[in-house]
């Protein structure tokens, strides 16, 4: 039997790239996003060129109960997963005391709380077979505050804390966790946050060069790894722990305020 990939958001973006990826790995596929008829079309796609199986699941991630709607149904096809990439996230951009309150709640449900779920799923079945790797997609935005994208930035904040204690939890096993902090990236996400014309998007990386780096730094069982930015970027990311407080939130927000 074939080894299963699990991606979220995989019907587009750095989901979509890292189904191919896996795909042209020879590894079966369990996809996971919203829109049965784009998961239908990436799995015609996918089994005509690659010969492998693809398993859709179309399912919201900001549902409460989709997890558990999700591991019932690997249960009852039978499918064990051996590498689990959470990608599916979403932000908003805005000040805080102006924004939606159900519009949050489903960020953290989906940014946090699926993310945190299906690891807490999946994980007992790797360490069963001792077994397994784990992909969660985190942000750049994890390495500091984000005014204007206060939650967002909070939420890859604790992608970034949670996946590398895992990693530590899990050192004495043959299962690695790796967290990918992307920066700007194209998809459909600044469109969806209001971000198009901000300098935080003004120069972006492919999706499939940040799921090349993802796929890599997660088949070498690195703890973290950063894809998409330039080199002053890198030099920025670099500098934040050693940059006033103030500054660094002053920066931050005028990159995503509207040009």
């Amino acid at each position: 039997m074939k080894e299963t990939t699990l991606i979220t958001g995989a019907s587009s973006g750095i989901g979509k790239e890292s189904c191919i990826l896996h795909a042209q790995a020879g590894k079966d596929l369990v996809v996971i996003a919203r829109s049965e008829k784009d998961l239908n079309g990436l799995k015609a796609q996918l089994e005509s060129q690659y010969n492998i199986n693809v398993h859709v699941i179309p399912k919201d991630l900001t549902d409460s109960n989709a997890v558990d709607e999700i591991y019932t149904d690997l249960k009852n096809n039978q499918i064990v997963i051996y590498y689990l990439i959470n990608n599916a996230s979403f932000g908003s951009v805005g000040e805080f005391h102006k924004s939606d309150w159900n519009n949050n709640v489903s960020m953290i449900q989906l940014n946090v709380m699926a993310v945190a779920q299906l690891c807490h799923k999946i994980l007992p079945d790797m360490i069963k077979k001792n077994k397994g790797r784990i992909l969660n997609v985190s942000s750049t935005a994890s390495l500091m505050p984000g005014p204007l994208q206060a939650i967002y930035f909070a939420t890859k904040a604790f992608v970034t804390s949670f996946s590398n204690a895992l990693s530590e939890e899990l050192k004495a096993t043959n299962i690695t966790v790796t967290n990918l902090m992307p920066g700007a990236t194209e998809s459909n996400f600044a469109k969806t946050a209001g971000l198009e014309n901000t300098a935080l998007f003004e120069d972006t990386a492919s999706a499939h060069s940040v799921a090349v780096t993802g796929y890599k730094a997660m088949m070498e069982g690195k703890m973290n790894a950063t894809a998409g930015i330039t080199l002053g970027q890198s030099i920025m990311l670099k500098a934040v722990p050693f940059t006033p407080k103030k500054l660094v939130l002053s920066q931050v927000r005028k990159m995503q305020e509207n040009n």
